[in-house]
Formats: structure tokens, sequence, C-alpha cells
């Protein structure tokens, strides 16, 4: 391997992946939904953005009881999305186009549906009932039954389910219908891996792993630390997240699996596994450290959480500040080439509410400028990039005119209704609808908007699935194409840079300037090659009001990308427009 960013890299550093949620993205035969066929015709459109590959929501057989991350059958496709050839003709159109292909896999728990769990049930004897947790009950103050220990889940309730037929609880983290898998169970392992190669041979490029550091749990299961003393059941995450076993599973799967397909011919697969409850850099080091030999690049989550309640994601929510974000990229930006991992770099993805909308502002006044600086600051961060289907037009979250019952995600609705079993019929629940407005996965779910067409050209049918966002006449695909001032001629423009410019910003190092420089509002940082060659300077303006920033040492560095012509800075500094982004470079005069 040569030096960073000297084309020596394996692809998945200069990856640009685009991700698609298969319901939303586009509806091929009038059903209503999205499917597999609705993405193959849309290829074109990813790969002229300036996309690498794509990152699919899960498309496995599901009952749906969690938008398919309820996986039944990991080697058939869910049937209103299409068929397993279906699938491969997918996978085969993508490669034609130079686009690699990333499925989710959803391996530390299955449904209730799985042939797995439903041997496992059946039987306190079953060869496969160890594949997942059972335990019995405990003993009430009354003689009541009660769950195993005192871990909620994350979906609320408690974190165990009963087992009429059986007489046993079994764990359940997220739903009832999603039973966590017991990965200690080398037989269980075994048949995971060999679901993973299944779709390795089919042409497959990689994985994004989800909940992957909840696979190895505390061996004892322990009750959890009461840090809410007002709730029945506690997080269990010390217990459940990131356990003993955790890199022993990972190092496994590495040269049990992903290793095999180093030699398939397309420069070998790519792995991003989602990081729940651990952010701590030495913790997520020891995932992606190179030296490790365990995964590519990890998702902390803390982009996505910077106005997340203190106790819940959507309880009394912190007002999203600059400072929170120069902190968690200086973090990341820093740790990486320290302990020679990788960064994911992404700001949306389908389980958040828009950044646009949290972040930037969906203002009309200002909703363009806003989206094109958050462009800015994605596409000029070392790592490997994601967006989210209608990042890359400026898609926003649902209006604020929407009522609960155009939320139709689980998480936002089962909170809804606790809050209001709390408060009684007839409450005043402004707040947390306010707070659905802003962190719902609906948002980041809703149907892709390609045409100024009823349901914005995502579907033919009456009624689709999920209700467009009601923007779609003037913020779709067809709206911008060959408008050179809008957001998806940016990304496109934004996107060629970052790839001619990458050992500038792919595999460049960041430094942060101080904050008595740039102000408040006002994110300012540099990237630099690694031979020192070429320097960007990064300003980006968080604001409604436009903010002075001084040029002294950046003197003749002309504009590399920006949302209109500018001269080349001089020591009088440069003026940014409400929510602009501007970089400039030292090549550039």
């Amino acid at each position: 391997m040569g030096a960073p960013g000297d084309g020596a890299d394996p692809w998945w550093k200069d990856a640009v992946v685009y991700q698609i949620y298969p319901a939303s993205f586009r509806d091929s035969n009038g059903d209503g939904l999205g499917d597999i066929a609705g993405i193959t015709s849309r290829l074109d459109h990813i790969r002229d953005l300036g996309a690498t590959a794509i990152w699919l929501s899960p498309i496995f057989a599901s009952p749906q009881k969690d938008m398919g991350y309820d996986v039944s059958d990991y080697r058939a496709i869910h049937p209103p999305y299409g068929s397993l050839a279906d699938a491969e003709t997918l996978i085969k159109e993508c490669h034609a186009r130079g686009l690699r292909v990333l499925l989710d896999l959803v391996v530390n728990h299955t449904s209730d549906q799985h042939a797995w769990f439903r041997e496992s049930r059946a039987s306190r004897d079953s060869p496969k009932r160890d594949w997942y947790f059972w335990r019995d009950a405990r003993e009430g103050p009354n003689g009541e039954r009660r769950p195993p220990n005192n871990w909620a889940s994350i979906f609320g309730g408690s974190a165990w389910t009963w087992d009429e037929g059986s007489q046993q609880y079994y764990l359940s983290l997220f739903l009832p219908s999603q039973p966590d898998l017991n990965w200690a169970n080398a037989d269980m392992r075994d048949e995971a891996y060999a679901d993973m190669e299944f779709w390795f041979d089919r042409g497959a490029d990689g994985f994004r792993i989800d909940s992957m550091n909840l696979m190895s749990k505390h061996p004892d299961l322990p009750d959890a630390a009461v840090t809410d003393p007002g709730a029945e059941y506690q997080s269990g995450a010390e217990w459940f997240a990131s356990g003993p076993r955790m890199h022993e599973y990972l190092q496994e799967m590495r040269a049990r699996v992903f290793d095999k397909y180093a030699d398939n011919g397309r420069g070998g697969v790519m792995t991003v596994g989602e990081l729940g409850f651990t952010k701590d850099e030495a913790s997520v080091a020891s995932y992606v450290a190179a030296a490790r030999h365990e995964l590519n690049m990890v998702f902390t989550g803390d982009i996505v959480d910077m106005d997340f309640g203190a106790a819940h994601k959507y309880g009394d929510g912190r007002p999203f500040r600059v400072e929170t974000l120069r902190n968690i990229t200086s973090l990341w930006q820093g740790a990486m080439p320290r302990c020679d991992g990788w960064n994911a770099v992404y700001m949306d993805n389908h389980d958040s509410g828009r950044s646009l909308s949290r972040y930037g502002s969906d203002d009309p006044r200002f909703r363009a400028h806003a989206a094109k600086m958050l462009a800015t600051y994605l596409t000029t961060l070392s790592g490997t990039l994601f967006l989210l289907q209608g990042q890359e037009i400026g898609m926003a979250n649902a209006p604020a005119s929407w009522g609960v019952e155009d939320y139709i995600d689980v998480e936002a609705s089962n909170y809804y209704k606790s809050v209001l079993a709390q408060r009684g019929e007839g409450a005043d629940m402004s707040d947390v609808l306010a707070q659905m407005r802003l962190k719902a996965r609906d948002n980041g779910r809703l149907p892709m908007q390609w045409t100024a067409d009823r349901h914005g050209g995502f579907t033919d049918a009456d009624k689709p699935w999920m209700r467009v966002n009601d923007d779609y006449p003037e913020w779709n695909v067809a709206a911008q194409e060959g408008k050179p001032d809008s957001v998806l001629a940016y990304w496109r423009e934004a996107l060629a840079v970052r790839k001619r410019e990458r050992d500038v910003f792919v595999h460049g190092l960041y430094e942060m300037l101080p904050v008595e420089r740039s102000g408040e509002d006002v994110f300012a940082y540099t990237m630099t090659s690694r031979d020192g060659a070429k320097k960007a300077l990064v300003l980006l303006n968080f604001s409604d009001g436009e903010r002075a920033f001084a040029g002294e040492g950046f003197e003749g560095w002309g504009k590399v990308i920006g949302a209109e012509a500018r001269e080349p800075l001089t020591d009088k500094g440069v003026t940014l427009k409400p929510y602009e982004g501007i970089v400039y470079g030292n090549w550039v005069s």
C-alpha cells in the first residue's frame, strides 16, 4: 500500500455512497411502493451525480414490522420489491455503470417469522433454542411474572417478550417481533456467514452492518443501573453494547467471510458498522484501526444526535449549535489519522431527520444556500462520503402542518403514544410533534421527488405508501436539471472537485481555525494534502445573517467551490452571505 491518496488506496476510501431507501425511491409497477426495478431505472441519475456506490436499506424478505430491519429470510427478496433475479439485475446494471453495491446486513436480530426463530421457539429442547436469548421469568414482589432483567427496549417498554408456548421470555432489544440472535452460538454464526457469502457470490460489494456492536452482550445479562428513577425499565447499553466478545466476532467474520473476497476482481469488499452507544475515540479506534483487521469504518451516530434531548431523542431537544459540530468534526477528523483508521462522512440517513431542516434552514429564503453549504461541508472532509437519496436536491423534513397521523414509523408513533398515555387524552402534544417534525425517522424516508407530477413522480398509484412532502412541485430533480444555480448542479460540481482534488479533501489533513478567528456562527477549517503542497480553506456560515471573515494568511487564494463568483481573498477578507459555504485553495488564483 502506498502513501495516502497516491492511487494505491482501496476503492472504498474514495467512494461516494448514495443511500437508497427502497420503499421510497421509485415505484415501477404502480402499486404505491418503491421497488428494485424502480431503483434500476434511475441508476443513471446516481452515476451522473458523481456517486460511485449505492447502499440499499434492507431488501430481504420481511414482515415489515420495522421496514425490513426484521428479516425473515436473508436469501430471499421482500416480494413487493421484486425477485432475486431483479436484485441480480440491479447489481449487474450497477457494475456496468461503475457503481458498487452495499447491502444492509441486519444480523443482531431477525424477524420472529424467520425459520431460525420459529424452530427456536417451538420447544425448549430445540437445537436452535440457544440461537436466541431465552430466560425464565423473575417473580415480582406480589408473585407476578416479571422480565428476566430491567432492560428497556430501544423502542419503549421492556426488552423482553413473553412466549406463552414455551413459558419463557426472549430478548428483543427493538420490537417484540425482532428477537436478538445469540452470537455466542457457533452454529448460528456459521449460518450467518453463509448468508453473507450468498450475497457476495452474487456480486455484492460490501455491507453496512446494522446495530453492529450489539451482537455481543454480557453473558450474565445483568440488571442495568437505574439512571431514570421514574421509568420502569432502564437502558442496559452498558451490558448489551460492545460486549466482551465483540472484537472476536468481527475478526472471525473478517477471516471467514470478508477476506475470502479480497480477490473478487473488483478490489475486495467494504464494511461499515453502525456503532451505537459508543462514541469515545479509543473504543471507535478499536474497531477501525487498520492493525485490528475488523471494519473499514463505522457510523458513530453523534453527527445525527446533535439536537437530541438528554434523556430521549424526542425529549427536551437541545437546539443545534455550531460548536457541537465543530467538536464532533474535529474529534473524528483528528482521530482517524492517529489510529490509521478511516472516517465515514455523513449527516443524513434513514434513521434521522434531514440535516437541512435540523442544522441548516428549510426557510424558502435560505433553503438552497443552506443545502449547498451543507454539501460543501460534506464534500470537503476526509473519509468515505455518504449521502441520502434526495439530499442532492435539498429535500427537507415534513412540513409543520402535518399531523401525527402522517407519521407512520414505529419509533415516533410509539413515543407519541407513550407520552399521550402519561398526559391523558386531549393533552397538548404540540411540543412532541415539534420534535418529531425535526427528528422522526419518517423525514429521511419520504418518497423521492423526481418531477412536479402527482406524488412527485415517485408513483403512478392513486396513493403512495407514504405521503410525499407537500413541496414536491418546486423541489424535484426535473426542476433542477439544466439549472447551473440549482442544489443538484452544486452537488455535481462539489463531487467533481472532491474527486479531482482527492489528495486535499478525501485524503487530506484537517485543522480547525480558532473560533476567535471565524466567529461563533462560522465554521472555518483547512484541509491540506499529505505532502503539504495544496491547502484549502473552508468557510461555512450557519446563520441567517451576513458574517465577515478576515483574510490574513490566505491572501491570493482563489475560489475552488462556491455559490457565486468570488475574487481571490485579500487581507480584507470576505463577507459570507446567510448560509453560504465557500472553499478557497492556494493552488487557485
